[in-house]
């Protein structure tokens, strides 16, 4: 009998933004729910906001029990959308110490979808200079299509731009097809 957990995606939108309902939250949500529809499964979301007053540990051993289910629901995805605001031309420092704490193999070939919000397009770059080097430090599968979305694309919460809209659309099709082929592909190692 095929063991059915080895068929369920687990796929995590990770948030680094350490503002409780932002602007990044909203919309790393609606993304996940379009694809999460697009394949019939479900997602979860783990944000960084939520995390912020268990992120003083300064080693994995050092983390409390919340801090480590989070880790350990990253390390174990099967796919990652993450989504960062930008400060200073970069993600926020308290994403990049809950990444530090991750294991640095379990990322290994895991696609990972990239979403970036900034005040202005001179942020644009950061899907490419800082988001991409990131995750190819874990050897995680950098999908093509990274998103960054400014201030005037999103106004109250809508993406607007027609454009950025497509791009969006691409993002979920690359993203589910890459959960599909993963998934297919860990039913064929476990027939």
């Amino acid at each position: 009998m095929p063991n059915l957990q080895n068929t369920i995606p687990k796929i995590i939108a990770l948030v680094g933004s350490p503002t409780p309902g932002s602007r990044t939250r909203n919309l790393a949500t609606h993304v996940l729910e379009r694809i999460t529809h697009e394949i019939g499964a479900a997602g979860r979301v783990i944000d960084i906001a939520e995390l912020v007053p268990h992120l003083m540990s300064r080693n994995r051993g050092e983390a409390p029990p919340v801090l480590e289910e989070a880790l350990r629901a990253v390390e174990e995805a099967d796919f990652l959308l993450v989504a960062s605001p930008v400060y200073k031309g970069s993600y926020t420092g308290l994403f990049k110490h809950f990444i530090d704490l991750v294991d640095y193999k379990s990322l290994a070939g895991v696609p990972v979808s990239l979403l970036a919000l900034g005040g202005s397009d001179r942020h644009a770059l950061v899907i490419d200079h800082q988001l991409r080097p990131l995750f190819g430090f874990f050897n995680a599968h950098t999908l093509p299509t990274g998103i960054f979305v400014s201030e005037k694309s999103y106004p109250d919460g809508r993406i607007v731009d027609p454009a950025l809209q497509e791009r969006l659309s691409v993002l979920v099709r690359e993203s589910a097809d890459a959960v599909t082929n993963r998934v297919a592909a860990r039913r064929l190692a476990a027939a």
